[in-house]
C-alpha cells in the first residue's frame, strides 16, 4: 500500500472517527453515573464507549476488510495478519462520566506490529491530530511539529498517574518531585493520547506513564514521531506499542528524560 493510499484511507478515516465523536458528545448530556460499570480497579466502562467501539469497528472495517481489530472494548475478536485497528473509543471515560472536558477517540493502523497510520480526536475542541506513513503530522489539516527546547528548566511536560499498578509508585512519585522542581511544570489531562497529541503539536515538550495498554498511546506516539520527536520505553529500547511504558517527548531532551526516569526507577 503505498503513501498516497495511506493518506486517502486516514481522511477517510477522520470522517467516520469525528462522526463517532458527535455521537459520544450527543451521550454527555444527561449521562448518569448509574450506566457506568467497573471493569477492574478505577477502570470504568459505559455503554457509550461499548457504542462508540462498535460504530468504529463496523466502518473502519469496510474501509480496509483485510484488517483486523485490537479495541479495548473487545466487539471484534478478528485479528489480521499484516493489518490491525488499534482503537479507544474513549480515552478518557473517567473525565467523561465526570463531565470533564477531556477525553479522545484513539484509531491506529499498524502494519505487521508498526503503525502507519494514526489519528486522536479530542472531542470537546474538535481537534483531530493525524499523521501517516511517509507523510507530516496534522491538526486539522495544518501541518504540527514538536518543539524546539532543550534544557528540561524550559519545559512543561504532562505525566498520567498509576491507576491499577502501584508496584512502581515510590519511583513514580519521585520523578514528579524532580520535574517539579526542575520544569516549569506538569500536567495531568487524564487521556493518554490526548497527552501525545499535545507533545506532537508543540504544547507539551514530554510525557511519560506506566501501565497503559496499546490502544492509549499507539496512534499518539506514532503522530509524535511523524512531527519530528521521539517515542519510546523508559529505557532505550523503541518498541513502545504494548503501552506498558511510554516516553514521549520533542526529542531533545528524550535521552536526558529517559535517565532520569531510569534513575528513579531503578
Amino acid at each position: 500500500m503505498s503513501n498516497i493510499q495511506f493518506q486517502s484511507l486516514c481522511e477517510e478515516a477522520i470522517v467516520l472517527i469525528k462522526d463517532t465523536g458527535k455521537y459520544i458528545l450527543s451521550q454527555r448530556q444527561g449521562f448518569s453515573e448509574e450506566k457506568v460499570e467497573t471493569k477492574s480497579l478505577n477502570s470504568l466502562v459505559s455503554f457509550v464507549d461499548k457504542t462508540a467501539e462498535e460504530k468504529l469497528v463496523e466502518g473502519l472495517g469496510k474501509l480496509l476488510p483485510q484488517a483486523g481489530f485490537i479495541a479495548e472494548e473487545g466487539t471484534s475478536s478478528k485479528i489480521g495478519e499484516v493489518f490491525n485497528w488499534v482503537i479507544d473509543p474513549l480515552d478518557g471515560t473517567t473525565n467523561f462520566i465526570h463531565g470533564i472536558p477531556t477525553y479522545s477517540i484513539s484509531v491506529a493502523l499498524t502494519q505487521n506490529d508498526y503503525p502507519v497510520i494514526g489519528i486522536v480526536y479530542e472531542i470537546n475542541l474538535d481537534e483531530c491530530f493525524y499523521a501517516w506513513k511517509g507523510g507530516k503530522a496534522f491538526l486539522n489539516g495544518s501541518e504540527i511539529s514538536v518543539t524546539q527546547t532543550a534544557k528540561m528548566s524550559d519545559t512543561l511536560l504532562a505525566t498520567g498517574f498509576p491507576y491499577h499498578d502501584f508496584d512502581k509508585m515510590e519511583g513514580f512519585l519521585k520523578s514528579l518531585r524532580y520535574f517539579m522542581e526542575h520544569t516549569r511544570g506538569l500536567r495531568r489531562l487524564g487521556s493518554a493520547a490526548v497527552d501525545l497529541a499535545y507533545v506532537a503539536c508543540g504544547r507539551f515538550d514530554g510525557f511519560y506513564e506506566y501501565g497503559l495498554n496499546p490502544w492509549d498511546v499507539v496512534a499518539g506516539a506514532f503522530i509524535v514521531e511523524q512531527a519530528g520527536g521521539k517515542s519510546g520505553f523508559f529505557t532505550d529500547r523503541m518498541e513502545y506499542t504494548d503501552g506498558s511504558e511510554i516516553l514521549a517527548t520533542n526529542g531533545l531532551i528524550h535521552s536526558e528524560m529517559q535517565q532520569l526516569i531510569a534513575k528513579f526507577y531503578s
